[in-house]
């Protein structure tokens, strides 16, 4: 049976209160966050303050009296991605009930450098030593405006990028073509919907993580666009999502270069949408690209 949310944060500061090495905890994330949908997915994003992190880390087993572990990652054990050694430790464990606790051990000699996330409460301190929390906002996640530079850097990325997608899809080398389509120019593209969407919110508005919450604020045609971006394994397919990706780049990259004065490179943009379309149709006996 899964534990309620009551139940979880019951467990969690028994816990710390049981425990005099844990001196205030603190709660993150979207459960902190009034405006964050409620579903039993979320996380339990939670930082315990202590006097010593060795402590805890020299004796794993302390962590089962949470509840039985499905599985359980230690970030700062690991090589990749590397670890923050920032003095900080952490837990994170999807647990059989189906609970999830994003659990981190902050050492209180360096409170002082901690940074205080806008979704934050303050659940237990017992020494006062945190100043009062202001209400948990969503101030630290709002989109920012593009500067000329990060707009120019986008652009160029995104169309040097789709000439190498379309070398691999011409290879009918798949994974390669794939890999530069859906985390290189997809990371661009993400960038620049969020600029586009930040600018019609007025920056008011957070996308979530890795922009979950796009739906909610695209325009409809938009959206569908998008949706367009994502292929199958075959080809065909894949080709479509390329051009599906540089059609939506260019249409919201262009009114953004207006609205902020920025310069679009049409140059590059028609150029390597030509390249594009003539690799798409280049025949596979070729022995040269022109």
């Amino acid at each position: 049976m899964m534990r309620s949310e009551r139940e979880m944060r019951s467990t969690i500061l028994e816990m710390a209160e049981s425990d005099d090495r844990i001196r205030s905890v603190i709660l993150n994330g979207s459960r902190a966050n009034p405006h964050a949908p409620r579903d039993p997915f979320q996380d339990f994003d939670i930082v315990y303050i202590v006097t010593d992190v060795e402590s805890f880390r020299r004796n794993p087993e302390w962590i089962r009296r949470f509840g039985e572990i499905m599985i359980l990652q230690t970030p700062e054990e690991m090589h990749s991605p590397p670890p923050a050694k920032d003095g900080s430790y952490a837990y994170l464990v999807q647990f059989m009930d189906g609970n999830r606790l994003d659990l981190t051990l902050y050492p209180i000699s360096r409170l002082d450098t901690m940074h205080r996330d806008s979704l934050s409460i303050l659940l237990l301190d017992k020494d006062g030593l945190l100043e009062p929390f202001p209400p948990p906002s969503e101030r630290d996640y709002l989109p920012e405006p593009p500067t000329a530079k990060k707009f120019a850097d986008c652009c160029n990325e995104f169309w040097w990028i789709c000439t190498y997608v379309a070398k691999g899809l011409w290879r009918e080398e798949l994974v390669y073509a794939r890999h530069l389509l859906d985390q290189i120019a997809r990371t661009q593209l993400e960038k620049m919907l969020t600029w586009h969407v930040g600018e019609r919110t007025r920056l008011q508005e957070n996308l979530g993580s890795y922009g979950k919450y796009l739906e909610w604020y695209l325009e409809p045609e938009l959206w569908e666009l998008l949706l367009n971006t994502y292929a199958d394994a075959r080809y065909g397919k894949t080709w479509a999502a390329l051009f599906a990706m540089c059609d939506l780049f260019r249409r919201v990259a262009r009114p953004l270069a207006e609205k902020y004065c920025f310069e679009y490179p049409f140059g590059d943009d028609g150029r390597v949408s030509a390249h594009l379309r003539h690799v798409h149709s280049l025949p596979k006996t070729a022995k040269r690209i022109y």
